[in-house]
């Protein structure tokens, strides 16, 4: 049998990797053009509002533990312990 043209499900393969590139070129435009700069714009907004509520969450949280803690009264990391000491180290040896 002799191969007379180009594969159809070829053709097919082709014009939808044209097409997904199209799109997809229309997706990346948007991206730019529409939603990275709403991000911008309102990114700060957002945070502060987060801030907001982290503020409120550890005033509630302090309020529940019975007083706020200074915040330059920072408590000291523990110490840690000494390391083990191998009794037969320190012997000399004959």
């Amino acid at each position: 049998m002799a191969n007379d043209g180009p594969n159809p499900w070829k053709q097919n393969a082709r014009d939808a990797a044209a097409r997904i590139e199209d799109e997809l070129h229309r997706v990346v435009t948007y991206i730019n053009d529409q939603v990275v700069p709403d991000i911008r714009r309102n990114g700060t907004d957002a945070l502060r509002a987060a801030a907001e509520q982290l503020q409120k969450l550890t005033q509630r949280m302090d309020d529940r533990r019975g007083g706020t803690q200074e915040p330059t009264q920072q408590q000291s990391p523990p110490t840690p312990p000494a390391p083990a000491t191998d009794p037969d180290k320190d012997k000399s040896r004959p």
